[in-house]
């Protein structure tokens, strides 16, 4: 099984706690992968049928009152495309096998696209057959929120970003070891950071937070 983050990724995290965070809007948008068949094979969260645990938008209300990171909805407008928008502020979901990173397979980070959070490591991603991303942990449990959703007659529980209240998708407990669980993110909601450009991003953020403790 895939190993855990590296330490240089921890560094960056905790950097990133002691600052503010801004989205990394200086970055290359990633490239959007082309999407191959579906498998023919799929987990409990499918596509058929009306009622697809991951398909349908959430009811869920975000709390925005404790959050670092907070907008107007003008401003998230401006600052998200309106399929990022309607995913990320109005809890909706992008259609499966037609997304960004379902089938991406390069080593990196997946960080938040609205602020930039590192949410997930390529090496916890695996194929759910879902046709969205999957993985079977976060990088960083902080760095989830998570809300359960009573919405379309059964219970689901939704994930969202800690740091700004964006909607990821939903976890699910039919994932494989060590974890067992699922966490089915919306392509819409990330940025995937190559590995090399991330680290270089987290040993920067880690001696910034190192500099500013000493004064």
């Amino acid at each position: 099984m895939a190993s855990h983050p590296t330490s240089l990724v921890r560094a960056g995290l905790i950097a990133l706690f002691a600052f503010a965070l801004s989205p990394l809007s200086t970055l290359a948008a990633p490239p959007v992968m082309n999407s191959k068949d579906a498998p023919a094979n799929s987990s409990s969260c499918t596509t058929e049928g009306p009622l697809s645990a991951c398909g349908l938008p959430s009811n869920v209300v975000i709390d925005m009152s404790h959050r670092k990171v907070r907008h107007t909805d003008a401003e998230w407008r401006a600052l998200l495309s309106p399929l990022q928008y309607r995913v990320m502020r109005e809890q909706g979901t992008e259609p499966p096998f037609a997304n960004a990173y379902w089938n991406n397979h390069q080593d990196g980070v997946y960080v938040c696209a609205g602020c930039g959070t590192p949410l997930f490591d390529s090496r916890t991603k695996f194929n759910s057959g879902t046709g969205w991303p999957s993985f079977w942990q976060p990088i960083e449990p902080k760095f989830i929120e998570e809300e359960v959703d009573h919405s379309y007659g059964m219970t689901r529980t939704e994930v969202h970003c800690a740091v700004c209240g964006a909607h990821l998708g939903h976890v699910f407990d039919d994932g494989p070891e060590p974890t067992g669980l699922r966490y089915c993110i919306n392509s819409a909601s990330l940025k995937f950071i190559p590995r090399a450009e991330y680290d270089a991003w987290a040993k920067a953020k880690a001696a910034a937070a190192a500099a500013a403790q000493k004064h």
